[in-house]
Formats: structure tokens, C-alpha cells, sequence
């Protein structure tokens, strides 16, 4: 079974356009949130994972947008892996207000040590999938 992990957010005020709606850049910002905290709740901490030369670097993202948000708004981010390889990992996204879908997403990670070059996914962490 692939992991997945829902949190929180609070639209803050700084995330708003000029016309009060969520910029569409912190959907991605939101995504990244998701990815960490799912990481957490498997009990690992990305900065550790750094610390020990394991990156995880942004290979393809897409989002569909289909309603907007506003300032102070309650979201829901639900996380899943769907699919993990030798060397990257592929998420998908639900960002909801209520039962509202306001956007869906796919991002694909690679992993690559601290030069920059592609590198297996330790396997502690390849083996709490599946």
C-alpha cells in the first residue's frame, strides 16, 4: 500500500493576490508542504535526509486549477505516493475547501546526493512502501 497523508492549511494574507484570491504559485508551495509532512508522518525529517546528502529536486509538476480561495480560508491537502521507482517518486494532490476541489496536481521527485547527480532512494525509506 502507498502512503498518504492529509493536513491543514490556513489561506494566510501574504499568499493573496490584489484581488484577494490564493496566487496560483503557493498551490505548488502547498504541494511541497504536503510532501514533507507525508515524509514526517512515515518518520523521517527531509532536513535529516539533507543532512546525510539525500535531495529530492522538483523533475515535473502540473496542476489543474478548478476554484479559487481566499484570505482565511480552511483547506485540506491530501498527499499520496502513486508511484515510486529506484530514483524518483510520483505524488498526486487533492486541495480542497470543505468538499470543494479546488486544484489537483501530479509532481514527480528525483532523488540525487549533494552533487547534484541522481542517486538511489536510501532503502529505509523504499521500504515502508509496499
Amino acid at each position: 500500500m502507498l502512503p498518504s497523508h492529509t493536513i491543514n492549511l490556513r489561506v494566510r494574507y501574504p499568499e493573496c493576490d490584489p484581488m484577494g484570491y490564493l496566487h496560483h504559485s503557493i498551490f505548488l508551495q502547498y504541494f511541497e508542504m504536503g510532501r514533507v509532512e507525508l515524509l514526517r508522518s512515515l518518520g523521517h525529517s527531509y532536513a535529516d535526509l539533507e543532512r546525510d546528502g539525500v535531495f529530492f529536486v522538483v523533475a515535473k509538476v502540473n496542476v489543474q486549477y478548478k476554484a479559487p480561495a481566499r484570505y482565511d480560508e480552511e483547506l485540506t491537502l491530501s498527499t499520496r505516493v502513486v508511484r515510486q521507482t529506484h530514483v524518483r517518486i510520483d505524488h498526486a494532490y487533492e486541495l480542497k475547501r470543505g468538499e470543494t476541489l479546488l486544484a489537483e496536481g501530479t509532481s514527480t521527485i528525483a532523488c540525487v546526493g549533494r552533487d547534484g547527480n541522481i542517486r538511489a532512494i536510501p532503502e529505509f525509506l523504499t521500504k515502508q512502501q509496499g
